[in-house]
């Protein structure tokens, strides 16, 4: 795992371009060495944490020939494989490493042959002498980030967006409004947009070439068939997941550096463990937080899936000095990011490093298998709008809601529709899944917003965005159209951006087996019946497919998410940087009305109500714009 940076210099002094500042400021990402290559106009550096081959692998690597430059970040699972291959075509190698291995692919393929053929996760890019071009690519699913800008004195890239600005100082710091609106939507900003107007993040499975310092073609590689339909049995599709997640496991347990695994206490953690100790003999490390709060806190649970694998298992609880973090955190990750799991992902990748170098996770059940609520419920409504069902089923809820009050006698009635849920039943297409997950409704945007916000970000468009990937998959049935957009949606541009920033600033690398594309593809050309079942039962391959691996009645308890408690931060340890940046420094103030925020605050800090999902978001804006020094 690196930190990869770049530069093509079109206009001005080659050397302006700062390679070892840019190289420096992601030391981070690799503490072990760091290379760099110049040569008219055009320079590579690489900052690398050695995982395979600890003596070989340096970068930037140049080919026997002398023809290309390669510099690349992340792991290529079936390195092995492909360097049989291409020894049996002639290819002789002088190290062990995987990255030699790309290298010698990318001689004989080509950027686009070379894509088909790799297994893994990975950022890179490669200077071709003789022709003058630049090649960069990202993984299918978006594991490891690349981000780029193209601009006046030429175009510039990087892993972290932090390196970007150290590697051209002069680089904009203009906010993108329409980014920033999709923001206050997702808590997250989907690519290609970033924070900034300048800069650009490659979307997953994407690859552009670059001449002259220009971006020539930019094209999406890789995607799922949604035509493919694999017919086998659900007893049948247990026992081919159970093979599929072993093998996915196993090419991710080739490490040079010692190796362990988060356990959590979730399913998808536990499935991961339980895995690796079928392929292992000795005991997995594995690591826990948990937090005081006892609704926040899996101790418990780890514990229990610990002592069912034979885990050697560490535990950590984090205590109200974790929030120390937050202004790191939201400078590493170069734009804001409002979820709240980054604190205690950060945290226990710190815990984890002390003893290991590479650690698996869970990440990708969820959105693979159907693990939230808001697959099923956005499925129940086009199945009952597709069967004109859905008038029906509203005054099914109007009755439902009108008896709850009557029962319940409460002091205020809850009114028809105010739950989410209900008012989704008056909405029509995208707009109606937007509605059920977005943080700030377009609505309350209006509210919250000031005028010049609104001119400079322009219409909102959550629903646009999310619809181009629903109506890719148009053919399948509609609990597979959800997992799809979510996972080419919140899964790279929340989940794994921030498992990339926590772990990497800890040094730490994250591999996920249920990342593994072969069986992302697999999975997803199975019915979305076997993966969620009325009545709410979501995950329902993963938990039969692995009942048998875990303690009885394990995959049977409430779904639990990995997150901090907030709501109390806020109000406590939180609650002097809050104040700052929304009342005193008054950040948000071109932004959001700031009558809005004084409201939020002085209610949230009183206890006569709850903010943390507006206060939150906020208060990372706010210091994503300070920290950043974001030009307004």
């Amino acid at each position: 795992m690196c930190g990869i940076v770049g530069y093509w210099a079109r206009r001005g002094d080659p050397e302006s371009f700062r390679l070892e500042a840019a190289a420096e400021g992601m030391r981070h990402r690799g503490p072990d060495q760091e290379g760099f290559w110049r040569e008219n106009g055009v320079g590579l550096g690489h900052t690398r944490l050695s995982i395979i081959d600890l003596s070989g692998g340096r970068q930037p690597m140049i080919s026997p020939d002398g023809r290309y430059v390669l510099v690349f970040n992340g792991e290529i699972y079936n390195f092995l494989s492909l360097r049989k291959d291409l020894e049996a075509q002639g290819e002789f190698f002088a190290e062990r490493s995987d990255t030699e291995v790309l290298l010698r692919l990318f001689m004989r393929r080509g950027l686009e042959g070379c894509l088909q053929e790799l297994r893994g996760m990975f950022a890179f890019a490669v200077w071709d002498r003789e022709t003058k071009t630049l090649s960069l690519a990202r993984d299918r699913l978006g594991v490891k980030p690349l981000v780029y800008s193209e601009n006046g004195r030429g175009f510039v890239f990087a892993s972290e967006i932090g390196a970007l600005f150290d590697l051209q100082p002069d680089l904009s710091r203009e906010p993108d409004y329409g980014a920033i609106d999709l923001y206050l939507t997702f808590q997250y900003i989907p690519s290609p947009l970033s924070g900034f107007a300048a800069v650009r993040k490659l979307p997953p499975a994407h690859a552009l070439t670059v001449k002259e310092g220009r971006v020539e073609r930019l094209w999406r590689y890789w995607r799922i068939d949604p035509g493919r339909k694999t017919r086998i049995s659900f007893p049948e599709a247990c026992e081919a997941l159970r093979e599929k997640v072993l093998e996915a496991t196993k090419i991710r347990l080739i490490s040079d550096v010692p190796l362990g695994a988060f356990l959590s206490g979730g399913i998808d953690s536990s499935i991961t463990v339980a895995a690796m100790s079928r392929l292992d003999s000795k005991p997995v490390e594995t690591f826990c937080i948990g937090f005081p709060e006892k609704e926040f806190d899996e101790l418990a649970h780890a514990k229990k899936a610990s002592l069912h694998l034979g885990t050697s298992h560490h535990e950590m609880v984090v205590r109200p000095e974790a929030v120390d973090v937050l202004p790191r955190l939201v400078q590493h990750y170069g734009e804001p990011l409002a979820d709240n799991s980054a604190i205690p992902t950060y945290y226990v990748s710190q815990f984890a490093r002390q003893r290991v170098t590479v650690a698996l996770t869970g990440d990708g059940g969820d959105e693979v298998f159907g693990g939230y609520r808001r697959f099923f419920l956005a499925a129940m409504v086009d199945f009952l709008e597709a069967y004109h069902l859905l008038p029906l089923w509203r005054a099914l809820r109007r009755l439902t809601v009108f008896a709850e009050n009557l029962l319940n006698s409460r002091e205020e009635e809850e009114g028809f529709p105010s739950k989410r849920r209900d008012a989704a039943l008056y909405l029509e297409g995208m707009e109606r899944y937007t509605h059920l997950l977005a943080f700030i409704l377009d609505r309350e945007k209006d509210r919250l917003l000031t005028p010049a916000f609104r001119q400079q970000a322009g219409k909102s468009r959550p629903s646009e965005y999310l619809s181009q990937f629903f109506q890719q998959w148009a053919e399948a049935d509609f609990i597979n159209r959800y997992l799809y957009l979510d996972m080419h949606t919140y899964l790279p541009e929340d989940i794994l951006f921030k498992v990339d920033i926590s772990s990497m600033m800890n040094s730490l690398e994250c591999r996920s087996p249920f990342l593994d594309h072969r069986l992302i593809e697999f999975v997803a050309s199975l019915p979305g019946t076997f993966k969620i079942r009325p009545v709410h039962r979501h995950k329902h391959l993963l938990k039969e497919a692995f009942k048998d691996w875990l303690p009885a009645g394990f995959m049977d308890r409430g779904k639990m998410g990995f997150s901090a408690p907030m709501p109390r931060w806020l109000k406590n340890e939180l609650a002097p940087l809050l104040e700052e940046r929304l009342l005193v420094e008054k950040t948000l103030s071109p932004w959001v009305r700031q009558e809005e925020i004084q409201k939020y605050v002085e209610e949230h800090l009183s206890g006569r109500k709850s903010h943390s999902k507006r206060l939150w978001p906020f208060m990372i804006l706010a210091e994503w714009i300070k920290g950043c020094r974001v030009a307004l």
